[in-house]
């Protein structure tokens, strides 16, 4: 079988969590591959996530690095068992770009979530009509086919919500976001609308961070923090306007949950938050 042109985010995760431990126990690329019994260039393939591995493999490579941590040995498995088109996302496959697929696959594997949004709603969060607003003015500008298919897509990671035992949401939203019109005044007041409903459900915390703070809050790029099944695993999506970048080095993983930790002394309680919330859309 061929090597993968494009992995999927936890195959590539797969692959790299196996590098970190060859790495770790101070193994080579060639002296893993004999005792595989393969080739160099299939343990490079392997560690990008661009062919697959058997459990059977991940528990041999386990013992070569020494490595007896149950827990992420479990949570790798799981991943290798894992395979194309058993995902309601699959279906996007080849008609939405790789980070939509990414960021799908990230929250429903998630076991919480923290995200914090400068200027616009978190996803989870959005309604249509807002969604759509802000796809139709993105660069270069989508046909209005591919507008509906990212707006339906979206709408449907909102599933992960809806589960019996949903994972914990927390959101960081700057104030600058509650006072964007995207859509109009009509569009903007439902938004808010709705982030208040959704703010009311036990699984999510919602924060606003104010204009009134007067320390400096490095909030110009907005993120989500995933946690996984085991801390190696946690994983750092940093939006930008060319699309997001996927982070997952230890000293990252550090930085951002103090980051997220600090985030709270910056922001309103979950209560004021609301009452702002209300007092803006009120205004609109």
């Amino acid at each position: 079988m061929p090597p993968r042109e494009n992995p999927t985010a936890r195959q590539a995760r797969l692959g790299a969590e196996l590098r970190k431990l060859r790495v770790a126990a101070g193994r080579t690329a060639r002296e893993t591959a004999a005792m595989l019994g393969t080739d160099q260039g299939k343990i490079s393939h392997i560690e990008s996530g661009r062919i697959g591995v058997s459990e059977d493999r991940i528990r041999k490579l386990a013992d070569f690095y020494s490595c007896a941590d149950e827990p992420l040995l479990d949570a790798l498995c799981a991943i290798a068992r894992e395979h194309r088109g058993q995902f309601w996302w699959d279906e996007y496959r080849g008609t939405l770009a790789s980070q939509f697929l990414a960021v799908a696959e990230l929250e429903h594997h998630a076991v919480a979530m923290q995200t914090l949004q400068t200027v616009t709603v978190p996803g989870l969060l959005q309604t249509e009509d807002y969604a759509r607003a802000l796809f139709r003015g993105g660069l270069p500008e989508p046909s209005d086919r591919e507008i509906e298919v990212r707006v339906r897509h979206r709408m449907r990671r909102k599933v992960v919500l809806d589960r019996e035992d949903p994972p914990p949401l927390s959101v960081f939203l700057h104030e600058a976001a509650l006072h964007m019109r995207f859509g109009g005044r009509k569009v903007a007041r439902h938004q808010l609308e709705t982030l208040m409903e959704a703010s009311e459900r036990p699984q999510v915390m919602l924060r606003v961070i104010p204009f009134t703070n007067e320390d400096f809050y490095e909030v110009t790029q907005p993120m989500l923090y995933v946690h996984g099944v085991v801390p190696q695993l946690d994983t750092i999506l940093v939006d930008g306007p060319t699309g997001g970048g996927l982070l997952g080095a230890d000293d990252q993983l550090a930085h951002y949950r103090v980051f997220f930790s600090r985030a709270t002394g910056r922001s309103l309680t979950p209560d004021e938050s609301r009452q702002l919330i209300h007092h803006i859309a009120r205004a609109l």
